[in-house]
């Protein structure tokens, strides 16, 4: 029988799992290469044949994605599987009508082919966009679980831009682990605030295998999702977190859309900044999608470790990366703690970027007066500290997930900002999960 041929679109992430579970080993299929788009140099490597299984002795190449009509063309491809995430519903079909008209079918995996079953319970949290405070919703989801005396093993949407195969299974314990694994500061600011909290976290290429290392220390896996990505296991409780600061972009966005349709719970975050009208106008959004879902309201206020630095300077904001950039937010909590704390003038850094963080704003110009922390690799983290070194300010404003000050040199005045979620009111995450721990 003839194998279907076929080629993999994704971002380093989603496309390997999709690949590991539907196709590795599947005598039916050939997959003849993965595109890539999003992660800088990933393509022009390959998917290793330690990872691809016993039908790729040579590994499955890797190729920038505007190359996708001439590979379609040149392999006689069958299928192309879109495999990647936090994307327009637009874009998508767009996408679509290429690979449709360079000759192939598109298809799209459900959630049921590549969602894996643990033996454990499994309390899933993800969003409906990039940027709309999951990460300390699963923080919080965390520190209930643990208070109930459970062991937490939480696992992290990958983000294997290094090494793939020794990145298959990473567990991480301690802050010394980030350094053996050489993590980029998106990797850093995923990991490192479960590890402070006393959490084992996992992640890696190998999604199977990663729950099974899991399931032997944990009595409950936490998936702490990514980039608005459905969840990898089978999730049997389902929280979607939504951002009434982007009103409407939880019905417009792919696979947002379709965790706001799954989730058992939708977190409504940000009340302290967000315009009352566009919190009703989620509210109404979620009823007509999901009207079964509890509905939590929460609030991520600001710490500032010093704000006398900011009053009357003029401020540099340091803002997480992907929020900023594929997650179109305008801006986050820097900006924030930048209007609260008196800052005169927010420094916009684009005439002193240097190297990649130049790249950065040409690919996403629509970024305001902030900095994005991207940090991919060791040249990455160079160019952001040389871009801060030579930015006219008077005072850096750090509004990312980690301490970039521990990982470079800042020689200027500087302060942390600082979040959690607080709930607003019942029902709120502690009665949730309360009543579902009792129900197993």
């Amino acid at each position: 029988m003839t194998r279907r041929r076929i080629i993999i679109m994704g971002a380093a992430g989603r496309d390997f799992h999709n690949f590991n579970l539907v196709y590795r080993d599947n005598e039916d299929f050939e997959v003849v290469a993965f595109t890539a788009t999003q992660i800088p140099d990933i393509e022009g490597r390959k998917y290793p044949a330690e990872l691809a299984g016993k039908l790729y002795s040579g590994g499955i190449p890797i190729h920038a994605e505007e190359d996708l009509p001439s590979l379609i063309k040149d392999h006689k491809v069958d299928d192309v599987v879109f495999s990647y995430s936090d994307v327009p519903h637009e874009y998508v079909m767009h996408v679509a009508s290429h690979v449709i008209a360079s000759g192939a079918n598109f298809v799209m995996l459900g959630g049921e082919a590549t969602m894996v079953k643990s033996t454990k319970p499994v309390v899933a949290v993800c969003a409906v966009r990039t940027g709309c405070g999951k990460s300390q919703t699963t923080r919080r989801v965390s520190e209930i679980l643990q208070a109930g005396g459970l062991k937490v093993a939480a696992v992290r949407h990958p983000m294997p831009y290094g090494d793939l195969v020794a990145q298959r299974v990473q567990r991480f314990a301690s802050v010394d682990d980030l350094k053996r694994y050489d993590c980029t500061i998106e990797e850093m600011e995923e990991y490192e605030p479960h590890i402070v909290r006393g959490n084992v976290i996992y992640a890696g290429v190998d999604y199977e295998a990663i729950l099974r290392q899991a399931e032997e220390e944990a009595d409950i896996i936490l998936w702490d999702g990514g980039n608005n990505d459905l969840p990898f296991y089978k999730p049997d409780l389902h929280i979607t977190v939504a951002d009434p600061l982007r009103p409407g972009h939880e019905v417009a966005y792919h696979p947002g859309e379709t965790n706001l349709l799954m989730s058992d719970v939708i977190v409504i975050n940000k009340l302290d900044s967000a315009d009352p009208d566009d919190v009703t106008d989620l509210r109404i959004s979620i009823r007509d999608n999901n009207p079964k879902a509890v509905i939590i309201e929460a609030a991520s206020p600001i710490a500032v470790e010093d704000p006398a630095l900011i009053l009357g300077k003029k401020a540099l904001v340091i803002e997480d990366g992907p929020t900023l950039t594929h997650g179109e937010m305008a801006y986050g909590a820097g900006i924030v703690a930048a209007e609260k704390f008196g800052a005169t003038e927010v420094v916009d850094p684009r005439p002193w970027t240097v190297g990649t963080i130049t790249d950065t704003f040409t690919k996403y110009p629509d970024i305001g007066p902030l900095l994005p922390a991207m940090g991919y690799g060791e040249q990455q983290i160079r160019d952001l500290e040389a871009t801060i070194a030579a930015t006219d300010c008077e005072v850096v404003i750090i509004g990312t997930p980690i301490d970039l000050r521990r990982i470079m040199r800042i020689d200027k005045p500087s302060v942390r900002v600082t979040y959690d979620l607080q709930e607003i009111g019942h029902p709120n995450l502690e009665d949730v999960l309360k009543r579902f721990l009792a129900d197993r």
